[in-house]
């Protein structure tokens, strides 16, 4: 209806809620009461004024709303005094009793309250409750928050202390009436167990109608299934599913004759939304892989499960696939929301207001013995570290990503490759075989009491974190090959794999092959494994929960009878620590909590191109291209590039990637809005909006012109086709550094004891020392000549110290602080290539004058910006493009020669544009000032 006023508003919505909840809305000058369950009474006379709903169940009132226009819903909580005495009063012909069930509600935001509740607290839902719900309540003599007071003292028996405390703090918190609880308990210490016991007491002694058991994926809710099946209550010898039902919901049907429902946060979104679901959907974590549109689709009301379908929603894995889109299935129902993880992040703390009751980490797991602590044994290759190079004529194989297949090419240009590009662009199998045979020739080691008396080795149940399904398959030859066993001594699973991978994990788990694993992602979490004893990274991983939840594979106890039974029947010892073998330096790894930001990952590249041609320029879709784009952009080379360039009307990818991010980019939006209603002040506002219209229209129409060529949409998906994997079977690698990293520990500091004795001893006996110790340095001229000598002094006096390895034992002992007392640094800059410089960055940590280790020539470019930055604030000075220009040659040469004076202006780089003539051209009579205080201040 038109020209309605925000109060018309707020009831029509209200209305229309009502409806959909089962409500029959009636005038008061026209209601019958008879007309069915329940009836929603319009203005409806109290002794102090008319209700603007009275609620009616089988003919009695039970209810009051009091609604308000949407400007009111950040106001509620004020109204609640006024709906409060609405529900106290009289009505109109009738001598009720206080109504119990009490509403505000603008029609968007709405608040209720069950009065009958201990300490009544008003809450946001999502809607009105359903009749029927009414009736039900009414008919119970306590409400489901006073009942939480009569859960009785938990029986300790059989419980871990971990598990007691979490159970008990958990149920004060439900007598506290608090919506949300975070339990945080370590991998492997009981926390499905926990959930268990805790839904079992609801059911018994809270009678909670329903629980609902929320995960993100398949495998984890077939794994909480079993457990349910399995749990026996140490007050009940009877099994949980012959005293409750437990349903894993897997269509869009929903039996109503459960109390427990396991179902994956996908599924129910998209029984909400009364759309079918795919299994292969619940198969990874959606927040990893699915669909996330910036503007999640909406969940409407779904009368066939209701706000109060459940009273508590269990949510395991709680830090990764509750936010964006699936937050929708929390935000829904009216319940109490409990979380279990391993491993929350600060989003997690703060979806859970802050309310932890149990924190239980992994380290107070060890402590207790619940899980079991890791020694980290690392191999390091040449390769990996600082890649290698194939020449140009070199005869390679090349082998399609997806395909396998191989075919042989000339190189054309000389291909430099990082460690990082390892099995991804490049493949070297010289390293997988380096690493593998590495890990073969140190296992014995590592488990000395796995010998027999003929000398057979019994490998340990090993698993191998593979960085793609391909890489995973490059693996499993060469483990085989190395290792000189047959098919089933080493498996791959993961969601692509030939065989069933549930029936292979069984088999890892349980039997005696296959001894070694390979999978990418798939036993990531949530999977028991107790006789697992080794994890072999070759991956890395750059989220810390992931990373986490990765070694929690590996933390589980296991008896020697269990160790000896499921496939380690040489085991002399029960299994009292795992093995971390890194192989890609994921220790010491930048991790984060970030999370991937490409909205459409499931669509191919040419699918994507397809359907912007097609018209669907929706902002996912063009940010999507852009994210391909860019990554497209590294990839290519420059000939490609021209070539795309050619078919894009001479733009590049730069260009067009800028194009399709601001055809949606709020600052672009808003100014166009700003110019347009400047140029057009005074015309008809209709006119003015459409011209806005159009400009926005105009602004994703240019971004996408150049995917209308069908040219260019074939030439992308052929050019990503031609990136294929290139086979370096050129380069050898070898192992650089190898062993236990307390042991590299140790020998980083014997190292930098050595390097300090050093240091001491000299240090009045050469001038760079003695300038480097002298209080008044800054005034002080540190040379290269200096530095050259010092450097001399210590190849003669140390030949065996290598800078480089000194360089390494400083950030050894450096990330063993960090992670002992928790300090947070910025990355470490890159170790410096030049033999003085790195000297001087050593220098400078030892004699204190950096916290920690950094290359000097960072930290002259810093001391730099901060001194050019000072020099030109306020109403300071303000140097000219050229100024600029020689005081950052200025600055480069002091990076690598530790001062400038006058006699280097006849030296390169400044001899070729001027030397010192030009210097004082620039700079006048403040030359020799300037010289002076650039080697003061770039020195300190």
């Amino acid at each position: 209806m038109l020209n309605q006023n925000p109060e018309q508003i707020a009831r029509d919505n209200i209305d229309r809620q009502l409806m959909a909840c089962g409500w029959i809305i009636q005038d008061k000058k026209k209601f019958n009461l008879a007309a069915g369950l329940g009836i929603a009474i319009r203005e409806y006379q109290t002794d102090i004024g008319p209700a603007d709903y009275v609620l009616f169940v089988d003919k009695k009132p039970v209810g009051i709303i009091e609604a308000k226009r949407e400007e009111e819903g950040v106001r509620l909580t004020t109204v609640e005094d006024q709906s409060s005495q609405y529900a106290n009063a009289k009505l109109r012909l009738l001598n009720n009793d206080p109504l119990p069930f009490v509403y505000e509600s603008t029609g968007e935001v709405t608040r209720f309250t069950d009065y009958r509740d201990p300490k009544p607290r008003s809450r946001n839902v999502f809607t009105f409750h359903r009749p029927e719900t009414f009736v039900q309540w009414l008919s119970q003599p306590k409400t489901l928050r006073a009942r939480l007071h009569d859960i009785p003292a938990l029986p300790v028996d059989g419980l871990r202390d971990c598990q007691i405390t979490a159970i008990t703090n958990l149920e004060q918190s439900f007598r506290d009436q608090k919506p949300k609880a975070l339990i945080q308990m370590a991998t492997g210490s009981g926390k499905t167990f926990t959930a268990i016991t805790f839904v079992y007491r609801l059911l018994k002694y809270a009678k909670a109608k329903r629980i609902l058991f929320l995960v993100d994926t398949k495998n984890l809710g077939e794994q909480a299934e079993g457990e349910f099946r399995a749990y026996t209550a140490n007050d009940d010898n009877r099994l949980f599913t012959e005293l409750y039902g437990v349903t894993r919901l897997n269509s869009s049907f929903i039996p109503n004759d459960s109390q427990v429902y396991i179902s994956t946060i996908q599924r129910m979104y998209s029984i909400l939304k009364e759309t079918e679901l795919d299994e292969s959907a619940e198969e990874e974590n959606p927040n990893e892989r699915a669909y996330q549109s910036k503007e999640p689709i909406p969940v409407g009301y779904n009368e066939k499960v209701p706000i109060e379908f459940f009273d508590f929603i269990v949510i395991d894995e709680c830090h990764r696939s509750i936010y964006n889109l699936w937050k929708q299935v929390l935000d829904y129902f009216d319940v109490f929301q409990i979380g279990l993880t391993a491993t929350p992040d600060n989003r997690t703390f703060g979806y859970f207001n802050q309310n932890l009751v149990s924190d239980y980490g992994y380290e107070k797991a060890v402590i207790d013995g619940v899980l079991v602590p890791y020694n980290v044994f690392t191999i390091e290759t040449e390769i990996t570290k600082n890649g290698s190079v194939i020449k140009m004529g070199e005869q390679v194989d090349k082998r399609e990503r997806l395909t396998r297949k191989k075919f042989w090419e000339a190189l054309d240009e000389d291909e430099a490759y990082s460690g990082k590009q390892l099995d991804k662009d490049i493949v070297n199998p010289s390293t997988i075989r380096t690493i593998i045979k590495a890990t073969k020739d140190n296992l014995p080691m590592m488990f000395p009491d796995r010998v027999d008396s003929n000398g057979h080795f019994e490998v340990p149940k090993l698993l191998i974190f593979a960085k793609t399904d391909s890489h995973a398959e490059d693996i499993i030859d060469i483990v085989r090959e190395e290792f000189g066993e047959e098919n089933k001594f080493c498996k791959k699973i993961t969601y692509r794999s030939d065989e069933d991978p549930k029936s292979v994990l069984q088999q890892f788990r349980n039997d005696y092959y296959p001894r070694i694993a390979v999978t990418v992602d798939m036993i990531a979490t949530g999977t028991d494994i107790r006789p697992l004893e080794v994890l072999l990274f070759m991956r890395d991983v750059k989220s810390r929960s992931y990373y986490e939840q990765m070694k929690g594979r590996g933390t589980r106890t296991c008896s020697l009878e269990e160790l000896r039974a499921k496939g380690t029947p040489m085991a002399k010892y029960s299994k009292d620590h795992f093995v971390i073998i890194d192989a890609i330096g994921v220790e010491q790894s930048q991790k984060t909590d970030s999370r991937p930001l490409e909205k459409l990952p499931g669509l191919s590249l040419k699918d994507v191109l397809q359907s912007v041609a097609m018209g669907n320029t929706s902002e996912d879709m063009l940010t999507t291209l852009a994210n391909r784009l860019i990554r497209l952009d590294q990839q290519l080379k420059d000939k490609d590039k021209q070539q795309f360039s050619e078919k894009a009307n001479g733009l590049t990818i730069t260009q067009v990637v800028k194009k399709l991010l601001h055809a949606y980019d709020p600052d672009v939006i808003a100014n166009d809005e700003l110019r347009i209603r400047s140029e057009m002040r005074g015309q008809a506002p209709m006119e003015i909006e459409k011209a806005i219209t159009k400009a926005n229209q105009e602004l994703i129409e240019q971004a996408v012109a150049v995917f209308h060529n069908p040219d260019l949409r074939d030439f992308i998906v052929d050019i990503r086709k031609k990136y294929d994997q290139i086979i370096d079977v050129v380069n050898i690698d070898s192992v650089t550094k190898i062993g236990w990293v307390k042991d590299h520990a140790e020998a980083a500091t014997a190292l930098i004891t050595d390097f300090k004795q050093w240091i001491e001893k000299h240090k009045d006996e050469i001038t760079a020392l003695q300038i480097f110790y002298a209080q008044d340095y800054k005034n002080r001229s540190l040379t290269y000549k200096m530095i050259k000598d010092l450097y001399e002094v210590l190849v003669v006096e140390k030949p065996a110290l290598k800078l480089n390895l000194l360089w390494d034992a400083f950030a050894t002992e450096e990330d063993s602080e960090a992670a002992d007392t928790l300090i947070k640094r910025a990355p470490r800059t890159e170790k410096p290539k030049q033999e003085l410089v790195l000297l001087v960055s050593l220098l400078r940590k030892v004699v204190g004058q950096d916290e920690w280790l950094t290359a000097y020539d960072k930290t002259v470019d810093l001391k730099f910006q901060e001194w050019a930055f000072k020099k030109q604030a306020g109403a300071g000075i303000k140097f000219t493009v050229q100024q600029m220009h020689w005081l950052r040659m200025m600055k480069d040469y002091v990076a690598n020669s530790f001062c400038v004076e006058k006699d280097d202006f006849d030296l390169p780089p400044f001899n070729a544009e001027g030397g010192l003539s030009k210097l004082w051209a620039l700079f006048g009579d403040q030359t020799d000032a300037i010289i002076k205080e650039l080697n003061e201040v770039l020195a300190a």
